[in-house]
């Protein structure tokens, strides 16, 4: 009885604070070594094609299931790994210019967005006499006004203890407008989510495995990156690494950060459901404020404090009303793809929790 307890409940809980530590830990990494010099671009590339070997041997898992890929898969992997390059690229730029706190607080923006993207391509029907509907809506509208405020208001800074007291402004927020700047290129990351999203089902409705897609992607991304990365960084002594902090953030990325999170994330949404993972979002903000404090020297600043609570509010807004959305969808028939709770990570984040949260709910 007690075995099966820590099963079901210390185990799940214990893994998603050490999935939380690690996804923070990889942009708390890349912070400081971007600090000492270290390219995004070469960040991507690196991270990208280490996990890519890695994950070699999962192309044998289609092939035992009888699988063939064709040219129009490939093709569209091939476009998912230029969405994710752009994306990667992004998100590891905005994180170098303003802060891990700020990149995990946008993290919670991707339902917002995948809400007005399925509006716009009407996937998505708003009733205005819905209490679920307002309740997007309204989420929506808080979480985008939170990012805002992140963004643009900094604020007094926040004395965590009486160490900080002389602390006058953020060593790493050196000035408003590289903040400005990471804000909006973390929004713009995060825009791009959803499409990946929706690439990522087309492909799996073709070819149903998840692992070879998982490959596949951080293959044509690390190709793609690649590309971008020499064109925009052709000083090859860039290129080079140096046993230092910026080796340590490509190892951890590409192996701690990227494999083995990705099966991490994928068990304890089989074993407890997509809510229970998103249920943890807010955490990494705090983890993030609490790593970026004690190992990048950061403070935290009432703006990020007052739009990080802000974009959670919204995000649960948002998950509130589609959640309710699918329930009463699926308490009429049948769920159609119960494996996409399976899905594992693509992105090499966690940002894939949105996406099983708001596409999969099972019916109480």
């Amino acid at each position: 009885m007690m075995g099966r307890y820590c099963y079901l409940v210390v185990l799940p809980f214990a893994a998603m604070l050490a999935l939380e530590c690690i996804y923070v830990g990889s942009n708390t990494l890349f912070k400081a070594a971007s600090n000492k010099g270290l390219s995004n671009y070469v960040f991507v590339v690196y991270s990208h094609g280490l996990s890519s070997l890695l994950l070699v041997f999962t192309t044998f898992f289609g092939r035992r299931r009888g699988l063939q890929l064709n040219i129009s898969v490939l093709l569209k992997m091939f476009l998912l790994g230029i969405i994710g390059a752009i994306y990667q690229i992004l998100l590891f730029k905005g994180v170098s210019y303003s802060s891990p706190a700020l990149a995990s607080a946008a993290t919670n923006l991707v339902p917002a967005f995948t809400f007005i993207l399925a509006i716009i391509f009407r996937m998505e029907q708003v009733k205005l006499r819905s209490s679920r509907s307002w309740a997007k809506i309204i989420g929506t509208i808080v979480s985008i006004s939170g990012a805002l405020v992140v963004t643009l208001y900094e604020g007094p800074v926040i004395v965590l203890t009486k160490f900080l007291s002389t602390y006058s402004y953020s060593p790493l927020r050196t000035t408003e407008s590289r903040w400005v700047t990471g804000g909006l290129l973390l929004t713009a990351a995060y825009m791009l989510v959803p499409l990946t999203l929706i690439l990522q089902a087309q492909i799996l409705k073709e070819y149903p495995s998840e692992l070879v897609l998982v490959f596949f992607n951080n293959l044509f991304l690390t190709l793609v990156s690649g590309v971008i990365g020499l064109v925009l960084e052709p000083n090859l002594n860039a290129w080079r690494l140096s046993p230092d902090v910026a080796l340590a953030a490509i190892l951890y990325t590409g192996t701690v950060g990227k494999v083995l999170s990705s099966a991490g994330y994928a068990w304890v949404i089989h074993l407890k459901g997509p809510l229970y993972v998103a249920m943890f979002t807010p955490m990494n903000i705090a983890i993030a404020v609490a790593m970026g404090f004690v190992f990048l020297g950061e403070t935290l600043h009432v703006g990020s404090l007052v739009g990080a609570i802000m974009i959670c509010i919204g995000f649960y807004a948002v998950l509130w009303g589609k959640a309710n959305d699918e329930k009463g969808e699926n308490c009429k028939g049948s769920l159609e793809a119960p494996s996409s709770l399976k899905t594992p990570l693509l992105e090499g984040s966690h940002v894939h929790r949105k996406k099983d949260t708001i596409n999969a709910w099972n019916c109480s």
